[in-house]
């Protein structure tokens, strides 16, 4: 996997640009020198680990042969007060819809990305409390 960052030369705005051929813009905070204008590389870090999760459960539902309809995950991370400011505790929330979804089967696709396939969130975990919850909505 690579990755080329590079400082655009306007304010704190970076491009990185993946070996996948994607490109995403970061920014800094306007204390910082940014403007705004874009996430925060912590943030995109925080979005990539719900990617990576979600993408797991997604994954793993279908292949239980689980109606799966949906998969949204809301993170709520807290930093450490003094640098580096690792992240120190995240909660996730997973809203998984479908049609006659298994209570167990939700829990352990969650438990099966948190503890085996989401390499994000492991590596997080080395630094943060991670915790889980989750709701099923009937679609």
């Amino acid at each position: 996997m690579e990755c080329r960052v590079r400082w655009t030369g306007d304010g704190m705005s970076f491009l990185a640009e993946t070996g996948s051929n994607h490109a995403i813009v970061m920014d800094g905070a306007p204390e910082a020198g940014g403007r705004n204008l874009a996430p925060r590389p912590m943030e995109l870090l925080l979005a990539g680990t719900g990617g990576c999760t979600a993408f797991d459960v997604v994954l793993i539902l279908k292949k239980g042969r689980q109606a799966v309809m949906g998969c949204e995950v809301s993170l709520k991370a807290e930093r450490a007060e003094s640098e580096p400011k690792v992240f120190t505790r995240i909660h996730f929330h997973f809203t998984v819809s479908g049609r006659q979804l298994k209570r167990e089967a939700v829990a352990r696709a969650i438990e099966l990305s948190k503890d085996k396939y989401c390499s994000a969130s492991i590596m997080l975990g080395k630094t943060a409390e991670i915790t889980h919850d989750f709701e099923i909505v009937e679609a």
